[in-house]
């Protein structure tokens, strides 16, 4: 009886142990629980919409958007000289829009819970925060405050969810629809200042919220690439969401090109 009680002391003691252990265990940070690298250089390929990305449309072209009678009025007032001269030259590389402009992405981690994208064309830095509310006092700024998270476990091809919705409605090439990794990086952006959703003046205001899914998979040659799929509601100039993906390509260092915003 003596060495059964023994035992079963000795048993209390080492699950309090171990429970005293984890208690004092630092939480795993958001960079160790990715369940997908998404860091280092990334080119845009622009593969639809080369007359609204790869150059700026007409003015009162708003095709595939839908801007409501504010946002039709305000964008004929759309003036680029007077953006470039004042300090609004950036506004068609904000939040909304920075991942259609045809630029180079270099991801990297900040910190522990900080995912940091910059951008060479217009040399924007988008922080995503993870583990965090955004603050209700935020100056608006054009990359606005993004909150982060990871989301989703997809088997791989034929994955179901909220994922898979979204691929479908914005129409990705059906051999990339699904990305061979399990996971994706769900971002929502809010208290930005009111930028361009196009070069040519199509406006976003400061109620803007921008939802976005970032899904990276690799192809059996070897390349590797990143969807960025993004869903813009804004009360004021639209009548409904504007969805967009957009697709880069792995790539190096060689080709990074800063430059800064060109309000035309």
């Amino acid at each position: 009886m003596k060495s059964q009680g023994l035992l079963l002391l000795l048993a209390g003691l080492v699950i309090a142990g171990s429970a005293q252990a984890q208690v004092g265990a630092p939480a795993p940070d958001s960079r160790s629980r990715a369940p997908v690298d998404l860091t280092g250089y990334w080119v845009a390929v622009v593969t639809e919409d080369w007359r609204y990305r790869m150059m700026t449309p007409d003015k009162g072209d708003f095709t595939g958007v839908p801007l409501n009678a504010a946002g039709r009025a305000l964008m004929q007032k759309w003036d680029p000289s007077k953006d470039q001269a004042g300090d609004e030259a950036c506004r068609s590389y904000g939040a909304a829009a920075i991942m259609r402009v045809p630029t180079r992405l270099h991801i990297t981690w900040q910190d522990g819970n900080t995912l940091k994208v910059d951008t060479d064309a217009g040399e924007q830095t988008r922080l995503f925060h993870f583990g965090a509310a955004a603050p209700q006092d935020a100056t608006p700024s054009w990359q606005g405050y993004s909150v982060a998270l990871w989301d989703g476990m997809r088997p791989g091809r034929g994955f179901g969810g909220v994922t898979a919705r979204l691929t479908t409605t914005a129409g990705l090439p059906s051999d990339t629809a699904a990305p061979t990794q399990d996971g994706y990086l769900k971002v929502m952006t809010t208290q930005v200042r009111p930028g361009y959703l196009r070069k040519n003046g199509v406006p976003y205001g400061a109620h803007t919220t921008v939802e976005e899914y970032f899904d990276s998979f690799k192809e059996p040659n070897g390349d590797v690439w990143l969807i960025v799929t993004s869903i813009v509601s804004d009360p004021e100039y639209l009548d409904g969401t504007f969805m967009t993906s957009s697709q880069f390509k792995k790539t190096d260092a060689s080709k990074w090109n800063p430059t800064p915003c060109q309000a035309k």
